[in-house]
């Protein structure tokens, strides 16, 4: 990855930033290469998507590909300004968007919480517009949620780790959370970022775990029973 400097770490606003394009300047593989599944849909009915930023995305999508449920994975850009980025400028910071990655998964195999457990456990979600060696806004931790479970499991699944974080002598979470819709347009990145770490398997990775273990197991809101459900319970005698 091309590393930053402290240049890098303000994010651009609409008059600074760069003004990008109408259309993408290239074109990806309609497939993924490990998943076999397509990059841009259609995806199986019921199929949600998720998008998480952790740093450098070859790393990060490789972790998301390993997971069970995960429909695919692509690398791109988003929470910025510029339509249609190239990685060059997005690498400058004056696009303002992060390097993500899309989830699209499998709500009936897998939760929002078993993905952030990953997302959470494997970097450092403390270090501002920073991951490891890799400095600039382009590297921030971010969520972008489009449902409403995944919305509570990022402000419940950051609240948890952030015990654990602070048990553990770190600092408060700076991850970016909010909708997606709120974030822009999810742009795919160049075909060579797609499954970067599959296709170069000696490629250059800061991602791994940190230690630290984030609590699952959260009850959603919709699994709660009702009140009026622990009424006739009460008065049951149960």
């Amino acid at each position: 990855m091309i590393f930053g400097s402290r240049a890098k770490t303000t994010l651009p606003t609409a008059e600074t930033a760069l003004r990008g394009r109408e259309q993408g300047p290239f074109h990806i593989a309609g497939e993924h290469v490990v998943l076999h599944t397509p990059l841009e849909g259609p995806w199986p009915d019921g199929t949600e998507v998720l998008y998480v930023a952790m740093g450098c995305f070859w790393g990060a999508e490789r972790i998301f590909w390993r997971q069970p449920g995960v429909v695919t994975t692509a690398a791109g850009y988003m929470g910025g300004l510029t339509p249609n980025p190239t990685y060059e400028e997005t690498c400058t910071g004056q696009t303002g968007h992060a390097e993500t990655v899309l989830v699209a998964y499998d709500p009936e195999q897998t939760t929002p919480e078993l993905l952030l457990k990953e997302f959470w456990e494997n970097h450092d979600p403390t270090q501002g517009n920073r991951q490891g060696n890799d400095i600039g806004t382009a590297y921030r931790s971010a969520i972008y949620w489009t449902t409403p479970d995944q919305e509570r499991a990022a402000e419940a699944t950051r609240e948890a780790f952030q015990k654990v974080l602070s048990d553990n002598g770190f600092g408060t979470i700076t991850t970016e959370l909010r909708s997606a819709e709120d974030a822009g347009a999810f742009y795919y990145a160049e075909d060579y970022h797609q499954q970067y770490l599959y296709k170069n398997p000696g490629g250059y990775c800061n991602h791994g775990p940190n230690g630290m273990t984030c609590p699952v197991g959260l009850v959603r809101q919709d699994e709660l029973p009702s009140q009026e459900s622990v009424l006739r319970v009460n008065d049951s005698g149960a």
